[in-house]
């Protein structure tokens, strides 16, 4: 089996009134609503990948939303994201389209429906891979149901009642084929197993999960107010830079203009203690280096200032919850001596950093000679970051 999961996201949300926004994009323990669905697919090691329909106007946007909380909560599933269609039953034909070749199974779910665990998903392929055509979950209804027809009012029997739910599980071809038919004879399905059953095909039922509710009406957000279960994660960061000395830019480190006639050549102004920092602050966050998020191929970023780009980085940091607790860092030069300007230097770092004294750790070293920088021909810097990250628990 190879199975992919159709997130629907996309839908317009008619039966809430008082709630600023679709529904799927409300925030929940610090995240959209949709994304705790992400969390529970991401820990199903059965399922190869994911695609998310968003409403088309906010697909560029939410793409770029994902791959931020991809790397924030360290989720490895692979996903697509494709526009919506003006219905439920458009969007999953879109979701279709969008499938691998190698794709034999498919599970659909709503983004509306946050609190289903793993284990349904799991339950679900389980079913599928013992040859179910079609599994969906269900939960015994409860209240006695009447039918009000046009002359009188009909009592239904209430132990043949079942509520359904998703994510529901369908045999790709089949899928494919009964959307395909739907499209042609103008069918229009409530979900996609009520498609599998008006082409023929058999729908087994598998239990529910009484707390896999959907967030329908306004009264439904009262469920979204409970606290947060968040963890504790240390991490360790590591940077590194280097700067030719030569004709371009006054010699700055850790952002102290360093007096003496030493220039570096650089695109911004060429602070190499900085560039470290920034370097290890994004180690911490596995968010890759400075290049990748200000290249030197910028004309916008020409001379400016290295403590604005650590000031945007740390920005970085704060919407991902990396609090920093340590630097250390070492300066590794030739020339100048850094003996006259390492207390002021360790002053502005603990500044820019929020940090006290016993936090900040500046040392400086040279190579005995050796190599470029024992040659005067560049300067160094290495920067150590420990801190620790508060993230959503994706336990239970």
């Amino acid at each position: 089996m190879h199975t992919w999961t159709l997130l629907l996201a996309s839908g317009q949300g008619t039966r809430m009134i008082g709630q600023r926004g679709r529904k799927q994009f409300l925030s929940w323990k610090d995240r959209p609503l949709y994304w705790h669905s992400v969390l529970a697919l991401a820990s199903v090691p059965s399922l190869h990948g994911l695609i998310v329909t968003f409403p088309p106007e906010e697909t560029e946007t939410r793409q770029k939303e994902m791959a931020e909380l991809q790397v924030r909560d360290g989720v490895g599933l692979e996903f697509v994201v494709c526009p919506g269609g003006a219905s439920r039953q458009e969007s999953v034909a879109n979701a279709l389209r969008r499938l691998p070749p190698c794709c034999s199974h498919v599970l659909i779910h709503d983004a509306a429906r946050p609190f289903a665990h793993s284990a349904l998903f799991s339950t679900i392929i389980d079913a599928l891979a013992a040859g179910a055509s079609a599994a969906v979950p269900a939960l015994p209804v409860t209240d006695t149901i009447k039918e009000f027809g046009p002359h009188r009012v009909q009592t239904l029997d209430r132990s043949r009642l079942y509520a359904v739910q998703t994510p529901q599980g369908f045999v790709r071809t089949l899928l494919d084929q009964a959307h395909a038919q739907a499209a042609e004879q103008g069918w229009e399905g409530t979900d996609d197993a009520s498609l599998l059953e008006r082409a023929g095909h058999p729908v087994q039922l598998v239990p529910g999960q009484t707390e896999n509710i959907k967030i329908t009406t306004d009264k439904d957000l009262d469920m979204l107010q409970e606290d947060a279960p968040q963890e504790v994660r240390p991490c360790i960061g590591w940077g590194y830079d280097v700067h030719r000395f030569g004709p371009g830019r006054p010699l700055k480190l850790g952002g102290i203009p360093i007096t003496g006639g030493l220039e570096v050549q650089a695109h911004s102004d060429g602070d190499v203690l900085l560039h470290a920092l920034i370097d290890a602050i994004l180690g911490c966050l596995g968010l890759g280096d400075i290049g990748d998020h200000f290249p030197d191929s910028e004309a916008s970023l020409e001379n400016i200032s290295s403590g604005v780009l650590l000031a945007e980085t740390l920005d970085i940091a704060a919407r991902h919850g990396l609090h920093i607790d340590h630097l250390d860092a070492t300066v590794i030069a030739q020339t100048p001596k850094l003996g006259p300007w390492k207390g002021q230097i360790r002053t502005n770092l603990q500044n820019l950093l929020a940090l006290s004294p016993a936090q900040v750790n500046i040392k400086a070293t040279t190579e005995e000679g050796l190599g470029f920088t024992g040659s005067r021909q560049g300067i160094k810097a290495v920067a150590q970051i420990i801190g620790h990250r508060t993230v959503l628990n994706k336990g239970g």
